[in-house]
């Protein structure tokens, strides 16, 4: 039977998401395996907070634990049975699929019910053992998101036990078909309109019957272990995009499939260029005499490169001039554009020769009643 969420977490039935949050991570920085080394109470205490999390982050699976307790749970058929977010306040994990058929299928299993058309029928046990999906977050230089990068992630999860090629059974070999529900790891009973579904309560909603477990992982299939994780960021990546690896994330229980490793990307704000879509803006100093009477100045590019451009005689503040091809990378393969928005700093010390040449060009300009200043 899982404990209650709530008195796991430590937190009361009307707390808000944020408080769920909060107490999670408290929790789990105590209690992680990083930090009680062979403390098996530590470990099942890991476990236990984030099998709660899991229930209570999410709405659809907190409303059904608010509604049936621990029945919309048996069998497995609620929160993930992996160890959690192995990776701190910048990673978190995903419990189930990520199709919309996943979710609106689970929505309605948390709730008791399946039958509807274009729904299908049960899942099956080894897709309700399916892997979590991990996710983490990365901050890059907009000079890394012009290049491309690789991003190392090091992070402990569930993989695959080695000694029963996650098959949980002593032999490695795949447990025989539960005769009860033919393999599907549930067992319906129909109340008019609707088909109830509940887990198999002869497998336990696995869908295979184990008669010897393995001695490694405890019939689970899955062992915890150290993982390092090079992910490739692509040339042009957006702030804010979202990467998938495929089949990445936490092996899943007795043979069912992974979940998927997602990355989160961040580009930080840069000091020279300001990056609007495939578009970069670089602010130049320009000296008045070169927008005067025009002339060439010298910009750097994102791809630390000198660039001469030339500024037209009467080029006003603010104007911006456009260099093709010289912005970010994007999808299409090609280049976006920089744009070269001019600016002037105001000379604090001139020389007499200077300044009675400013004069005489202000004394020129009094029929305008306009000074250049």
């Amino acid at each position: 039977m899982n404990k209650n969420p709530y008195e796991v977490l430590g937190v009361a039935r009307d707390a808000s998401d944020a408080d769920i949050k909060k107490a999670y991570h408290k929790l789990v920085m105590k209690y992680h395996p990083d930090k009680n080394p062979g403390d098996k109470s530590a470990e099942e205490k890991f476990k236990e907070v984030n099998n709660a999390f899991d229930i209570l982050k999410d709405p659809q699976k907190r409303a059904a634990y608010d509604r049936f307790g621990d029945a919309a749970f048996a069998g497995g058929n609620g929160a993930s049975a992996g160890a959690g977010n192995p990776f701190g306040a910048g990673f978190s994990g995903f419990a189930g699929g990520a199709g919309m058929d996943d979710i609106l299928r689970e929505a309605m299993r948390g709730f008791g019910f399946d039958g509807f058309g274009g729904f299908g029928g049960a899942r099956g046990g080894m897709d309700m053992n399916r892997g979590r999906d991990l996710l983490d977050n990365v901050t890059i230089s907009l000079r890394d998101a012009y290049f491309g990068t690789t991003h190392t992630v090091k992070f402990s999860s569930n993989v695959t036990c080695d000694k029963c090629n996650g098959n949980g059974t002593d032999d490695g070999k795949p447990a025989p078909k539960c005769p009860r529900c033919g393999g599907s790891g549930v067992v319906q009973m129909r109340q008019g309109f609707f088909a109830v579904e509940h887990p198999c309560p002869e497998c336990n909603g696995l869908g295979r019957k184990i008669s010897k477990k393995c001695s490694k992982c405890d019939g689970t299939g899955v062992v915890h272990k150290q993982r390092t994780l090079d992910v490739k960021i692509p040339a042009g990546v957006a702030d804010g995009a979202r990467l998938r690896l495929s089949g990445q994330g936490e092996a899943g229980q007795n043979g069912a499939a992974p979940g998927d490793f997602y990355i989160d990307v961040h580009v930080a704000v840069d000091d020279k260029f300001e990056r609007v879509g495939d578009d970069l803006i670089y602010r130049a100093d320009v000296p008045f005499a070169t927008l005067a009477l025009g002339g060439e100045i010298d910009v750097p590019t994102i791809d630390d490169k000198e660039l001469s451009v030339k500024v037209p005689a009467g080029t006003q503040i603010g104007a911006r001039l456009r260099v093709r091809g010289k912005g970010m990378p994007n999808s299409r393969g090609g280049f976006g554009d920089m744009y070269i928005e001019i600016a002037m700093t105001v000379p604090t010390k001139l020389t007499e020769k200077q300044k009675k040449a400013l004069a005489e060009f202000a004394g020129g300009s009094k029929s305008s009643k306009k000074s250049w200043f």
